[in-house]
């Protein structure tokens, strides 16, 4: 007990023969699509860890020895191991902090209806936080969140007003952003490297050595916690722009009889371009919102230029509209009606492959076809028969194309990957196909007889 209330005091040589005789017993708060992951990596490690969340359904299926997330491969290997051995716990109880180490945070920092960053979670925690960490303790903040929030808030909600906990003195703060992508988070685990940072290079030092025991990945220190947070920031946003850049050329391609696939193609044989894909929409808990927490960092500081980040938000939440232009012009080709016919909505998830549709691009066409009046069905093999948009999903594909006019493909997940056009031909009641993420070849859709309309796909 005495070692875990007292780890940011000891020397570097102390924390690391602590870390490989398995004695910093570790708290993850969050246990989510990034905090479960997170938490079975460090008791893989050997350090006896803690999950810690608010859902108790969730609790009581990691302690009944049920995985939740089905979609990230290798990593129910890994639960299978530490439940056995009792390395990892799930508990809706947040008293196991006052008992830990090391206690991580991978909370959730969506956005309200304003598009302003919502903390809440993170400030709720950190006044638990405040009255549970025992002096001698490491905190440290996975989620994403702008620079300087650790700085200017956060610290002020861990010491509290009694100052019974003192930031740099006798508790530790710092940071270490997420870095991985849904559905290929073990491999970005182990080849991705992670930033560190704290208010000081001994708190740094620390948390890069409890980090270097986890994972196999190259760890870079940096000055502070605010730039550490900068970079995470820069580089979803990065995409974020990208992407939008690349759904504006293809909406221009779509006018010109270009194909922006064969394009795209042919562009990154180029030594320094990168490659990003148009689609439907960018969906999901980090893009979208860290594109915003960077303007809501901007309107801050008074710097409210970020002109680039503005548009690129408008063309990508612009793009589910472009779809339902498609269908439009797809369906007034076939002289049918749109809001007399049905409409499959292949895939929902934000990206492929993963069971996830937060700010799902999806959800803003289902929304869209409503509106026109269309008869509207879902299929997506990670939510079979499952309320989504106030739709009960279908179980079986074969038959939703059947009893459908039209598909739109909104998500590439790898069951789609597969389908000839010519199926679509022979099974759908009007042969018309929307592919929104350049799922099909164009030309053999086309000559299979479907009506067929693609973001970036000029038509022939």
């Amino acid at each position: 007990m005495e070692n875990r209330q007292k780890i940011i005091n000891m020397d570097i040589d102390q924390v690391k023969n602590s870390l490989k005789s398995g004695s910093i017993s570790v708290c993850v708060i969050g246990i989510g699509r990034i905090g479960m992951p997170t938490a079975l990596s460090f008791a893989k490690s050997g350090l006896p860890t803690a999950g810690v969340d608010i859902n108790k359904e969730l609790v009581d299926a990691v302690n009944s020895g049920n995985f939740p997330l089905k979609d990230e491969p290798g990593y129910d290997v890994i639960f299978k191991e530490v439940i056995s051995n009792k390395k990892f716990h799930a508990t809706t109880n947040i008293e196991v902090a006052s008992t830990s180490d090391v206690i991580l945070l991978s909370l959730p920092t969506p956005m309200n209806e304003q598009n302003i960053p919502d903390y809440s979670a993170l400030r709720l925690v950190g006044e638990q936080l405040n009255k549970l960490m025992m002096p001698g303790s490491l905190l440290i903040v996975e989620s994403t969140i702008e620079p300087g929030f650790i700085e200017n808030e956060f610290i002020k909600i861990i010491e509290g007003e009694d100052k019974r906990l003192i930031v740099g003195n006798n508790i530790g703060v710092g940071v270490c952003p997420e870095t991985a992508n849904p559905g290929e988070i073990l491999s970005d685990f182990e080849k991705l490297p992670r930033l560190v940072a704290s208010t000081n290079e001994k708190t740094t030092n620390m948390i890069y050595e409890i980090y270097k025991h986890v994972f196999p990945v190259d760890l870079i220190k940096m000055p502070n916690c605010k730039t550490a947070n900068a970079v995470k920031l820069t580089t979803n946003v990065f995409r974020d722009i990208n992407i939008a850049f690349v759904n504006e050329l293809a909406i221009l391609f779509e006018k010109l009889g270009i194909d922006i696939f064969q394009v795209l193609d042919a562009a990154k044989t180029k030594y320094n371009f990168q490659v990003h894909y148009p689609g439907a929409g960018v969906g999901g808990p980090c893009l979208p919102v860290n594109s915003y927490q960077m303007l809501n960092t901007g309107k801050k500081t008074g710097t409210n230029l970020l002109r680039i980040i503005k548009a690129s938000r408008e063309i990508n939440e612009h793009m589910p509209e472009h779809v339902i232009e498609l269908t439009k012009d797809a369906f007034n080709e076939s002289n049918k009606s749109l809001d007399q016919s049905t409409v499959l909505i292949l895939g929902v998830s934000y990206k492929p492959n993963v069971k996830d549709i937060q700010l799902t691009p999806a959800e803003a066409i289902v929304s869209k076809l409503r509106h026109i009046g269309t008869h509207i069905k879902i299929y997506d093999p990670h939510f079979v028969s499952q309320e989504l948009f106030g739709i009960k999903s279908e179980s079986n594909l074969l038959d939703a194309i059947s009893q459908s006019d039209a598909v739109i493909i909104v998500t590439a997940h790898k069951e789609f990957l597969d389908i000839e056009p010519s199926f679509f031909a022979s099974k759908l009641k009007s042969a018309i196909v929307i592919d929104a993420r350049g799922v099909l070849d164009m030309y053999s859709a086309k000559k299979a007889g479907i009506i067929f309309r693609g973001v970036g796909r000029g038509n022939f």
